[in-house]
């Protein structure tokens, strides 16, 4: 079980780990070791996370989030299999902690009178300065 506030775990049936080779340098452990581990996650279809839980996390996931509803993390960064699975749990349980917070609602705000009034001077200045640019009379 993946702990990840007071009211939240996931049960570990909710989660599959797939071991695949890591890309990039290594060396000869690149090419024989699966360390490389890709986390699926089934968050859609999770009973422990609340809808709107959910929603803000399939905003949160971004392209990670797939058709189905699950949540896949690839991490390759240690030559260690079991390293690399702790990091990916890791980064699940972030993720959805983040999801977790509420954000604040914005309130719309009106500018006040005297910064309207302090905007228009301010054009009607800028306005005159390019006028004083023309040329002065035309010369015959």
């Amino acid at each position: 079980m993946l702990k990840i506030t007071e009211h939240i775990a996931i049960e570990d049936w909710e989660l599959t780990e797939q071991f695949v080779r890591a890309s990039g340098p290594g060396g000869q452990n690149v090419n024989k070791v699966s360390s490389a581990v890709e986390l699926r996650f089934e968050a859609e279809r999770s009973p422990n996370l609340p809808d709107a839980v959910k929603r803000r996390l399939k905003k949160l996931a971004g392209r990670r989030w797939t058709n189905e509803g699950a949540i896949v993390l690839q991490v390759s960064e240690e030559r260690s299999q079991a390293r690399n699975r702790d990091i990916a749990r890791e980064r699940l349980a972030e993720l959805i902690r983040k999801a977790t917070i509420v954000p604040k609602r914005r309130r719309p705000t009106k500018p006040t009178y005297g910064s309207k009034l302090r905007r228009l001077k301010a054009k009607k200045e800028r306005g005159e300065v390019k006028t004083l640019r023309g040329k002065i009379g035309s010369e015959d």
